[in-house]
């Protein structure tokens, strides 16, 4: 029902809107509330995960209570099961958005999921069936907030009035500045879904270390550093923002800060974020991490997001 309230949000917007207009489409993967994509006119495929055999719907905030009861599930040593849209999910997301126009779909990174290859397998079946309709399927290289991030400043370019065409090139030509920069002070859910191994995670608990962690060029994550404390991984982030943040300390950009059930540690990355950058676009727009990419973080991680030079490519 929530997923057809969005949608039909996005036909009346269309219906009024300038005749180059289109509908701009993403995953639940974002980490925005549900509530702001609706309000941005933008329609949202969901992920799920499966706890004790019970499918759960990646909720963006729509139930309160559903975010408290994944972390809930996950500090019970339970592990999420998390899977790929399939085609024929795709399909029947985009075909229900080609009976109004045109559609540009940003997707989930390819370096965190393989959906995105679903996607196009769908697009280009009904490329067949609606030979006068555009279907655009861009991988966004991109994760969480930091896909949140590169949709948002899509969805203005729309706004402007832009093209599809001109929205697609601008996503390509940007996708890989979206930084995404985060640490985690606990180590128990790398620890569960292999991403560690048991014994690291102990000496990193034992000793207080957080790693720092970032998205390379292929929308991977890569932990490239690390140090003792928050406080010292805060720091950390705000020094590697200022390094590749585009104009440095006078970036003037949007920045999105999210964290994995850690409100206080964001809340601390955010204040620090807007005393050296002083000419933020905007407040900075604190966002939950949602519960597919949760399932592989746990709790205690917080991350950071925006514009800057072009990511690198990391072994």
């Amino acid at each position: 029902m929530m997923y057809y309230t969005m949608f039909h949000c996005a036909v009346y917007y269309q219906e009024d809107a300038m005749e180059n207009q289109f509908t701009l489409s993403c995953c639940s993967t974002v980490d925005l509330p549900y509530a702001y994509m609706a309000s941005r006119h933008i329609p949202v495929l969901f992920y799920t995960y499966v706890v004790d055999g019970t499918e759960y719907d990646d909720d963006m905030g729509r139930d309160p209570a559903a975010l408290p009861r994944f972390y809930g599930f996950i500090r019970q040593g339970k592990l999420p099961q998390t899977s790929q849209i399939n085609v024929a999910a795709y399909m029947d997301f985009f075909e229900k958005l080609l009976q109004t126009g045109d559609v540009l779909h940003i997707a989930f990174t390819s370096g965190q999921s393989g959906s995105v290859h679903n996607a196009f397998l769908a697009a280009e079946e009904l490329r067949k069936k609606y030979p006068d309709r555009k279907l655009v399927v861009i991988d966004s290289l991109c994760s969480s907030s930091g896909y949140g991030l590169l949709v948002d400043c899509a969805a203005d370019l729309r706004d402007e009035g832009k093209s599809l065409d001109e929205v697609a090139q601008w996503v390509l030509d940007n996708r890989n500045k979206v930084h995404h920069q985060f640490f985690s002070s606990d180590m128990t859910q790398f620890r569960r879904t292999g991403r560690v191994s048991g014994a690291a995670a102990t000496v990193a608990t034992v000793l207080n270390i957080c790693p720092i962690m970032r998205l390379d060029d292929t929308g991977s994550i890569k932990a490239y550093s690390k140090v003792r404390g928050k406080k010292k991984a805060v720091e950390v982030t705000v020094d590697t923002m200022e390094q590749h943040a585009q104009g440095g300390r006078d970036y003037d950009g949007k920045c999105f800060v999210c964290h994995s059930d850690c409100p206080e540690d964001a809340r601390m990355t955010i204040q620090a974020i807007e005393d050296r950058f002083p000419k933020l676009k905007g407040k900075i727009r604190l966002c939950d991490i949602g519960t597919i990419i949760g399932s592989h973080a746990g709790p205690g991680t917080v991350a950071a997001f925006f514009l800057g030079d072009e990511r690198p490519h990391m072994d």
